[in-house]
């Protein structure tokens, strides 16, 4: 069915108070908004505000006048509804009725779950309150959900700009990206199902020390199972038994991603059921156990092929998923080889291979095949993987979905990303590049204002070097709006995706008799490219390994498109050949 051709959603803003509702009752002259909004199944949000600024509770009901009622009366006297009986006393509490001719019990279920998949992403909304999401299957009408919800989205947008920004700007948000209220994948489903139950026999059997294993490559929707994973262990009724004795917390290694969990985190009001936050850094976490004399319940580690496997400055404990382990009933670790950054985080010993195994035989290890990041055809995804797995570059054929390009200089790459960020419709397009040009966060250069990628007379500050505006603070590296101006890198991209990703490829990165080679003396990466001292006094070097991982996860970033530029003569060559 056309956009068109579906009808308009019936929306009614009422004060949220006992008699509003009659009043509104009264007050209509269709007998089909009547119909639509006291006899058939009706979507509600119930909102108070403070220098549009606002608290959420969104509902679905067959019954909105009874279930209003009940709400007033029942729900402010509950002794752990705090927030019914904050909208009660709001002066600014309103409510929004929605209804429509197409509205079954299924369908207003999967639009309940949309709003607060989008009113949890919104900047203005500090809190929503229901955080159940109840996505459903296949139903007579499921094929209308994204037209439907597009037109009450607009509808509700022309009444409150600041609760119901545009759609754009909703979806290019982090906290969108990353959170529960997606609609899993049935192999997302399953494999949420079975880390549960893993989980559940783990406590049961009074185990510590358990691991389960999530494998997945750049792509695999990891973070959305994640943080699904983790608000189903605090809320839904079916993990009671786990909650009631554990602490629940969700770790990562990883500035950008952290400050996402965290946002979710105060807006969903995650509670760990102790003082410690729910999102934390494994650093931080195993120092907070530490200093309040507590051990871990179920700890699920996103990204976890960031934790450290050998002491630094910062971190004395010596192996982070091992003091994890040593301290936890459960760890859920998700982990791909293939985007480890740091020397400090290679495995260098069989444990890692000898838990795995462990975790294969005890039925805890769960694989996440689909790619959902790249938009293209097979062919195409397959010939970046050559270009990263077997440093190959093969000819490429046209694909119609998939948008991939050369270009012949630096300053028409960022040209074109720019071009390509200006319609945000499907999502931020950014300028990154390989770890080749010096940068610190701890001082400033000499001899220019900022860090900053040189390629012959075309100069752009690295990441973090721009002002932020205020309006930014609380947002990842790549919702910024002045990060437009600036180069990204693993340490401000990695976990995130792009509508369109401009690469600059380094001169670390090198084509030689027909394969890709890695230069480790052209990088800038320290942590990548000097050796490691183990613990048998051994010196050892992982730099063209980490190099390789540094170009896997910057080429893996776009949606819709790739754009590269090569510093390297023949490498920029030979992708040129490869696409003509």
């Amino acid at each position: 069915m056309k956009l068109s051709t579906i009808s308009k959603p019936i929306i009614k803003e009422v004060d949220y108070n006992s008699d509003s509702l009659i009043e509104l009752k009264n007050s209509l002259t269709s007998g089909n908004e009547s119909k639509y909004l006291f006899d058939y199944p009706t979507v509600y949000i119930v909102n108070n505000q403070n220098k549009n600024k606002f608290n959420v509770y969104v509902g679905e009901t067959t019954d909105i006048v009874r279930r209003t009622a009940q709400h007033l009366s029942v729900d402010v006297r509950k002794g752990n509804r705090k927030d019914w009986r904050e909208f009660e006393e709001s002066l600014s509490s309103k409510m929004f009725v929605i209804g429509h001719n197409h509205f079954n019990k299924s369908l207003t279920l999967d639009i309940e779950n949309r709003l607060m998949l989008y009113l949890a992403s919104v900047d203005n909304v500090l809190n929503v309150q229901n955080r159940r999401g109840n996505p459903q299957n296949s139903y007579y009408t499921s094929e209308e959900l994204d037209q439907i919800f597009s037109k009450i989205w607009r509808e509700l947008n022309r009444k409150n700009e600041y609760l119901f920004p545009a759609e754009s700007f909703i979806r290019n948000s982090a906290i969108f990206k990353a959170s529960p209220f997606h609609k899993l994948t049935k192999e997302q489903i399953q494999a949420k199902d079975k880390i549960i139950l893993n989980i559940a026999s783990a406590v049961s059997k009074g185990e510590t020390g358990t691991l389960i294993l999530v494998e997945g490559e750049a792509g695999a929707g990891k973070t959305v199972l994640m943080s699904s994973l983790v608000d189903d262990l605090l809320n839904s009724d079916d993990t009671k038994m786990i909650r009631d004795h554990n602490l629940i917390n969700i770790l990562v290694n990883h500035d950008d991603q952290l400050s996402v969990y965290q946002e979710i985190e105060k807006k969903l009001a995650w509670q760990s059921g102790s003082s410690i936050n729910v999102s934390l850094k494994p650093t931080q976490f195993l120092n907070s156990l530490k200093k309040h004399n507590l051990d871990a319940g179920i700890v699920i580690v996103d990204e976890g092929h960031l934790l450290l496997t050998s002491k630094n400055q910062a971190y004395q404990g010596g192996n982070h998923l091992k003091d994890l382990l040593s301290k936890s009933k459960v760890v859920v670790l998700v982990y791909d080889k293939k985007q480890i950054m740091s020397k400090s985080q290679v495995w260098t010993d069989n444990e890692l291979s000898n838990l795995r195994l462990d975790a294969s035989l005890k039925g805890n290890l769960i694989k996440l095949n689909n790619q959902m990041r790249i938009k293209s055809s097979p062919d195409t995804f397959e010939w970046i993987r050559n270009i990263i797995d077997k440093c190959v570059i093969t000819d490429l054929k046209y694909d119609q979905d998939y948008d991939i390009k050369i270009f012949d200089t630096p300053l028409e790459l960022q040209q074109a990303i720019r071009e390509k960020n200006r319609n945000q419709r499907f999502g931020i397009s950014r300028l990154v590049a390989t770890y080749d040009w010096e940068y610190s966060s701890q001082s400033k250069p000499n001899d220019c204002q900022y860090w900053e990628v040189k390629i012959g007379d075309w100069s752009c500050p690295w990441n973090r070097e721009l002002p932020k505006n205020r309006k930014d603070s609380k947002v990842s590296w790549i919702e910024q709006s002045q990060t437009i101006n600036e180069v990204g890198s693993t340490f401000t991209v990695q976990g995130f995706d792009l509508n369109y990703v401009g690469v600059i490829i380094g001169p670390s990165v090198k084509y030689r008799d027909g394969k890709i080679i890695f230069d480790p003396s052209q990088s800038k990466n320290k942590n990548a490219v000097q050796n490691r001292k183990l613990e048998n006094g051994e010196m050892k070097n992982f730099a063209e390994e980490l190099l390789q991982n540094e170009l896997n996860v910057l080429l893996t970033r776009g949606v819709n498109g790739l754009y590269i530029y090569a510093v390297d003569e023949e490498l920029q060559k030979a992708l040129k050949h490869a696409i003509e």
